[in-house]
């Protein structure tokens, strides 16, 4: 018989639980309760989303179609207002719904200070998505102020996030040092001189006093007199666990609602689980023990024995760039000794607490790569007396000399804790590895969430690939970007767009370049994300272009040049047949060869040559082909239902449509597409880039093909019914590869590290965003569309190309 599961909470903690029921036989009709109008995401990564690193979308743990695909009947939107025990039934929105069993994972509520002033407009928490929303709009005014209050993880990524917005920033915090909680006084020093010298102002032993303002928030008074000024004031001052409804229910509540080891509260039919709850007199806010009260309680509904252990916890962080770790007890007291690093000039300090030979606690700061090492210690309770002298250095000075990295890593405990964000121990990962064949940082966090959230275990988990895969690991995905930098492409293009760096030589100084001018790897990537991020801001860079980009045409292996006049859609006229025959006599062209991309390709010009031929090509009314560039090249058609007998729809007037419309537009590699007119496939629409097969009932728009190096055949994406609608879906395909592939990642390879449900999810299921892909690459085509053969020739470089020109003619009367 079914029972019916009530939920109240759609936050991370209900939602590993229901992960963990719906991988067992479970016999359970599911009804989820959300107060907020939306499902399950990562609140961890809200900073993210407020920084720009990432958009709301990209935090998503379950969108519909997967409530969907388990049968959640989900109630967004509606909160919970009383449980009847008695009749087991939930009120939300004046419905009454019943349960046989329910589970209260109510979460926590940001701690308001209870000050003249906190309810005016402006005053804003940081725990959910319309708290970031609120924060962004405010940001927008030019000049704005902002007053975090609370320096703990929580207020000062707000603050590192709207400095990097633009806003004047100020933290006030009631303790004598940053991150009290997590940090010892040596290591809070350091992070407020760190964010000091970016822009953010740090105010200690700060009591506030008001909120001032009238209409909406104007100030804060502190107790002492100071006045700060604010357009924004964000409570940062901490949580407390959501128990109303359950003190409401007579559910036995302390601290949290109390729970035994299995998870059940005072009522046996009654769960809860999360940060509403407190187990054996202790609360948690941090994630990795909640992942773990989940898994219990999923066990515990379906009648396994399980019981929740309090771990101890380490916390591994990384703030504004900073990486900080601390674990176990590092307070001062007596019968303890402690072990100090300094190094002031790299910014780095770890300290180790002993009592008597055994490690009890931890803070390392700007160097965390031992910290799972040192929890290690902390939890077997290591007897560390043998390497007392080389015990501050890290495991690969454990045995008094130094040790490869690597198998200081291999050498920790299968149930290490590499991962404390989703609780994933090192077991979990090397067994995936070896028995998924994971080759990658990718595959590993989609099959075990280890650095899928705030990312700063992922250099342990990289070195867990090298470690488990030996010479078989190909870390090309993850390397930086070249010998100038120590980031990745990745990291590269969300800082771009979270600092608003808008040049070559900002980017450079800002993100710590190596070199005073980048290398000819670095700087043609560099150009293409300023180029693809701040379209109309960004005056492209030729110099730091490969030389085909720079010349407009291919160079062969003679040093003469290719130039491929462009058809749209494979289709020409008299006229520029007759064009491109004089610029072949003329300019004694040897060779003229069709192209697979049905283009024509005249072989063999001379780099003084170039102007004249494009302005001959230019008179005809002809554009650049751009067969030299990492964009869009061609669009390939068949003769469709204007001629085939067989053709279903015009593949050659939408193939030029497309062509028309996408031209000029910068790809991170080239792009190449076709249209087939019919499922027998004259265009090779299903080897392209990105192709359109033509049916009955409208277009069936493929991607990811590849027929190089790599032969592969494509994906189908979708349907689409109306030319109008195909050309949007393929124009928000684009720009959504655009704005995440790495230079030089042709479509199918970006396709297979980000996965084809997220590329689905945000181009064919989310409307919303595919509209918002699509008017993103409309605005960026408006500056992308200038031929730059008639630029070279008439306006930009119009001397130098008239110099060449003279001298080619020079040279011809010779």
């Amino acid at each position: 018989m079914t029972e019916k599961l009530v939920i109240i909470g759609a936050g991370m903690a209900s939602g590993r639980m229901l992960e963990h029921l719906f991988e067992t036989s479970h016999n359970y009709e599911v009804t989820l309760f959300g107060s907020e109008p939306r499902g399950n995401y990562n609140r961890i990564m809200l900073s993210a989303v407020l920084a720009g690193e990432k958009a709301y979308e990209d935090i998503v743990t379950h969108d519909a179609d997967w409530y969907a695909a388990n049968g959640v009947d989900t109630r967004f939107g509606h909160a919970v207002t009383r449980i009847d025990r008695t009749a087991r039934t939930v009120f939300a929105n004046g419905v009454e719904t019943p349960y046989d069993k329910l589970v209260i994972a109510t979460g926590s509520a940001p701690f308001i200070l209870p000050i003249a002033g906190h309810d005016l407009p402006g005053v804003r928490a940081f725990r959910d998505l319309d708290d970031v929303n609120a924060m962004l709009s405010a940001a927008d005014c030019p000049g704005s102020r902002a007053v975090v209050i609370g320096g703990g993880l929580l207020g000062l990524e707000a603050a590192a996030a709207l400095r990097g917005r633009g806003m004047h920033v100020v933290v006030l915090h009631l303790a004598g040092h940053l991150m009290d909680r997590q940090l010892d006084p040596a290591a809070g020093y350091l992070l407020e001189r760190e964010l000091g010298r970016r822009g953010i102002k740090i105010h200690c032993r700060a009591q506030t006093k008001a909120i001032l303002g009238t209409d909406r928030v104007e100030a804060v008074l502190l107790e002492d007199g100071t006045i700060y000024e604010a357009d924004l004031v964000v409570m940062a001052a901490g949580i407390r666990p959501e128990t109303r409804l359950a003190t409401d229910a007579g559910i036995e509540v302390q601290r949290g609602v109390v729970v035994d080891s299995a998870m059940r509260t005072s009522n046996p039919n009654i769960l809860a689980l999360g940060e509403c709850v407190e187990h054996e007199g202790a609360v948690y806010g941090l994630v990795a023990p909640l992942y773990d009260m989940a898994k219990v309680a999923a066990k515990t509904l379906v009648g396994e024995a399980a019981a929740f252990v309090a771990p101890k916890t380490a916390t591994h962080l990384k703030v504004t760039g900073v990486n900080l770790y601390s674990a176990g007890d590092f307070a001062e007291g007596e019968g303890r000794e402690e072990i100090v690093l300094r190094n002031a000039a790299s910014g780095i300090y770890k300290r180790v607490v002993l009592a008597g030979n055994k490690v009890i606690g931890t803070v390392l700061y700007g160097e965390t790569g031992d910290g799972a090492w040192f929890f290690d210690l902390i939890k077997r309770g290591t007897d560390i007396s043998q390497m007392r002298d080389t015990l501050i250095y890290g495991q690969s000075y454990g045995g008094g000399a130094v040790a490869d990295p690597l198998a200081a890593v291999a050498a920790l405990p299968a149930d290490a804790e590499i991962c404390g964000c989703n609780g994933v121990c090192k077991g979990k990962i090397t067994d995936a590895i070896s028995a998924q064949g994971l080759t990658s940082l990718d595959d590993v966090r989609a099959h075990t969430k280890a650095s899928a959230s705030c990312g700063s275990c992922t250099g342990l988990v990289e070195k867990l690939l090298m470690a488990t895969l030996g010479d078989a690991y190909n870390p090309a995905a993850i390397q930086p970007m070249c010998n100038c930098t120590e980031l990745g492409h990745d990291e590269v293009r969300r800082l771009i767009i979270a600092q608003e760096l808008k040049s070559i030589p900002a980017v450079m100084q800002e993100l710590g370049w190596k070199t005073s001018c980048g290398c000819a790897k670095c700087r043609p990537a560099l150009n293409y994300y300023l180029v693809a991020n701040w379209p109309g801001e960004y005056e492209d860079d030729g110099q730091s272009r490969f030389i085909n980009e720079r010349v407009h045409a291919n160079i062969q292996k003679d040093g003469t040049y290719s130039v491929v006049p462009r058809m749209f859609g494979g289709i020409t006229n008299v006229k520029e047949l007759r064009a491109i025959a004089d610029v072949a006599e003329k300019f004694d062209v040897p060779t003229i060869k069709v192209t697979g991309g049905q283009r024509i390709d005249l072989l063999g010009v001379k780099k003084e040559d170039l102007p004249a031929v494009w302005a001959d090509l230019n008179a005809a009314g002809m554009v650049s082909g751009a067969a030299y560039a990492k964009g869009l090249r061609t669009v390939k058609t068949c003769v469709g239902s204007d001629w085939c007998r067989f053709g279903t729809q015009d593949s050659t007037g939408l193939g030029i449509r497309i062509e028309k419309f996408m031209w000029g537009s910068w790809t991170p590699a080239k792009l190449k597409l076709a249209v087939s007119g019919c499922p027998r496939n004259c265009a090779e629409a299903t080897c392209k880039d990105i192709g359109v097969i033509c049916v009955e009932s409208g277009y069936e728009i493929h991607f990811g093909g590849a027929a190089g190096l790599d032969i592969r055949g494509t994906e189908v994406l979708c349907h689409a019914k109306t030319e109008n609608e195909a050309i949007e879906i393929i124009a928000a395909l684009t720009q959504l590869y655009r704005e995440q592939g790495r230079y030089l990642e042709r479509i199918y390879k970006w396709m297979k590290r980000v996965g084809i449900p997220s590329i689905k999810a945000a181009v064919v299921e989310d409307l919303a965003r595919r509209q918002q892909l699509f008017e993103r690459f409309v605005y960026s085509q408006q500056f992308a569309q200038v031929d730059p053969w008639e630029e070279r020739v008439n306006g930009k470089d119009a001397h130098e190309f008239a110099a060449m020109a003279e001298l080619s003619m020079l040279q011809a009367a010779e």
